[in-house]
């Protein structure tokens, strides 16, 4: 039995839903902080995204979705854990949470001739756009194995401006990439995200002004511009 196509696209929109969500929420609420925060929202949304988003990849047949769901799904647990909300969640859910990529791995290398066939050799995908896709999904991720590592050594969870650099260069890569591909949940997903990496990008460099001005005069911060 055919999945709708309709059924797939509504997957992958509610999806980005999530990830458009999260980026929303960390946006107005570092707007009112005047500097960049992690907020929990951010990581719950992004749990939920993913899930959401690699079974989309997984009913389109589309490895670069896949790779990129991969990598980053334990950091958000990562940050989940650090926050001390991981540990709310019930056992059995956590299980079931923490074992789907391992269960969605056993399962493509359960028949590794179908999986290089569908995701591989997929005929909507030519093997240049397929690599250019998982480019630019290797590149969108990497920022949390930046983020994960920038954090895990100051015990906190942070959103540093490497992060937002990187996302930038990442997502424009997959919005060209979803372009190609003729993929409107790639496209309006990444591209709602491009203002609020930005924006993030000069509320960092407003604040390390701010802090730098702060250091220079002492305590008064009266005299540093705004």
């Amino acid at each position: 039995m055919q999945t709708s196509p309709l059924f797939v696209y509504a997957i992958g929109f509610i999806a980005q839903g999530f990830f458009s969500a999260r980026m929303l929420i960390q946006w107005i609420l570092s707007e009112r902080a005047k500097k960049v925060v992690s907020p929990n929202l951010y990581w719950i949304c992004s749990l939920v995204g993913s899930i959401l988003l690699f079974v989309y990849g997984w009913m389109r047949h589309d490895f670069a979705i896949i790779l990129g769901q991969l990598i980053s799904f334990y950091i958000y647990i990562w940050n989940l854990d650090i926050k001390g909300l991981w540990h709310r969640i019930p056992l059995v859910f956590r299980i079931l949470i923490g074992a789907l990529p391992l269960v969605a791995i056993s399962f493509m290398l359960s028949d590794v001739p179908r999986f290089i066939h569908n995701f591989l050799h997929n005929e909507a995908i030519s093997l240049p756009l397929l690599i250019w896709g998982s480019v630019g999904q290797v590149i969108f991720t990497l920022r949390f194995i930046y983020q994960w590592f920038y954090s895990y050594h100051r015990h906190e969870s942070i959103l540093p401006v490497g992060f937002w650099i990187i996302s930038l260069i990442g997502c424009s890569i997959i919005v060209s990439y979803g372009v190609f591909r003729l993929d409107p949940v790639l496209i309006l997903g990444q591209s709602v995200g491009f203002f609020t990496y930005f924006r993030n990008i000069v509320l960092h460099h407003k604040e390390q002004k701010r802090q730098e001005c702060n250091r220079s005069v002492g305590d008064d911060s009266s005299s540093c511009a705004q």
